[in-house]
């Protein structure tokens, strides 16, 4: 494909009515003898309107209502969803729940001074083998 030298005002308007009509930018760019990339970086300087994928258009439309946390937390792969598990350093990191599912979380209640647990996980995390006995 041979390219045109330069954007003349006439090949803009072109480019912008063929944009209008939805046309593909591989089909753009066959329509004014450019490459698809000249098409597609003279539609991004000039701001023109983004357009779903022609991937993703064979795909159920997308929806545009809000979500719960938890129902996009289910949806998430499990890597992705244990992102979102909220922490603080004066917090209680004791571990509650499979780590393996959505409803893992920590205890997050507040830290003894100097540990990274409350008071009830500190008891049960340092045990003194001396007091067992």
């Amino acid at each position: 494909m041979t390219e045109e030298t330069g954007w003349t005002e006439e090949r803009l308007k072109m480019l912008k009515a063929l944009w209008d009509e939805g046309l593909s930018i591989s089909q753009i760019g066959q329509r004014l003898n450019v490459t698809r990339n000249a098409v597609a970086g003279k539609a991004h300087r000039l701001s023109l309107p983004k357009r779903q994928s022609p991937i993703s258009s064979t795909a159920a439309p997308v929806r545009a209502k809000v979500k719960k946390t938890e129902e996009i937390a289910d949806e998430l792969p499990l890597r992705l969803a244990l992102r979102k598990i909220s922490w603080s350093r004066s917090k209680c990191v004791w571990p509650t729940g499979d780590p393996k599912t959505t409803d893992f979380s920590f205890c997050s209640k507040p830290i003894d001074p100097g540990k990274p647990y409350c008071f009830e996980h500190c008891v049960l995390a340092y045990t003194n083998t001396r007091e067992s006995n």
